[in-house]
This record gives structure tokens, C-alpha cells and sequence, in this order.
């Protein structure tokens, strides 16, 4: 027979669903700053390889 559970508190959830929401705004302002740097050239950690253009003239 199953067994009923004691429910969470809602300070409980609330800091739980906080803690989560936080690891995605860290993740996501970690590759805005990626991308920031990639597109200013300024990237120290992160390597590109460039395309040269032919010269057509």
C-alpha cells in the first residue's frame, strides 16, 4: 500500500527553483561573454580560424 509523503514547504521550493534559475543566468552570461570577445577579436582562451579573402581585382 502506498505510503503518503509529508509535502515541501513552498520556502523550500522557491529556494530550490531560485538555486536552478541562477545556473542558467551564469551559463547564459558565460557565452554572452564568449561571444562578446569573439566578435571584438579580444578572446585569449578561444581560437578561430580565419578565412583569408582572395584578392579579385
Amino acid at each position: 500500500m502506498g505510503v503518503s509523503k509529508k509535502r515541501t514547504s513552498i520556502s523550500k521550493k522557491h529556494i530550490r527553483k531560485n538555486s536552478w534559475k541562477k545556473k542558467g543566468s551564469w551559463a547564459a552570461l558565460k557565452a554572452f561573454s564568449l561571444a562578446k570577445s569573439l566578435s571584438t577579436r579580444n578572446s585569449k582562451s578561444f581560437f578561430v580560424r580565419q578565412i583569408k579573402k582572395a584578392n579579385l581585382g
